[in-house]
């Protein structure tokens, strides 16, 4: 992950299996939401995620990277399916196991202080 510099997105790129990575901009009302829902992980012996995908400029200046308009999320045994509904491209759906769950809170709880949260009161 990585912020825009004014405060509204996260650039998000996830790795997958057998395909391409895949980039998405998330706005910083999705970011809040899903700090505010993801689990916090109790485990103490939760392993770390492989390396994720490394964010270049190239990343930032693609001119196809779809922005996620809002996400559905449902808790599975040991996992988190997250269905991406995006502006511009076939909606993404990715199911994340607990310690890239646990990795993508961490990542955007440290972005959330460069973020502009427009829905806090």
């Amino acid at each position: 992950m990585s912020c825009d510099r004014v405060g509204n997105l996260l650039l998000t790129k996830f790795s997958t299996q057998g395909a391409n990575d895949l980039a998405i901009h998330v706005p910083a009302s999705i970011v809040f939401w899903l700090l505010k829902h993801l689990p916090v992980n109790r485990d103490p012996n939760l392993a770390p995620p492989p390396q994720g995908p490394a964010i270049t400029q190239h990343d930032w200046d693609n001119p196809y990277t779809p922005r996620a308009q809002y996400v559905n999320c449902k808790e599975l045994p040991g996992a988190i399916r997250m269905h991406f509904a995006l502006d511009s491209k076939q909606d993404l759906t990715v199911v994340l196991d607990r310690g890239n769950v646990e990795l993508m809170r961490q990542i955007m709880a440290m972005y959330a202080k460069d973020l502009i949260d427009l829905d806090a009161q």
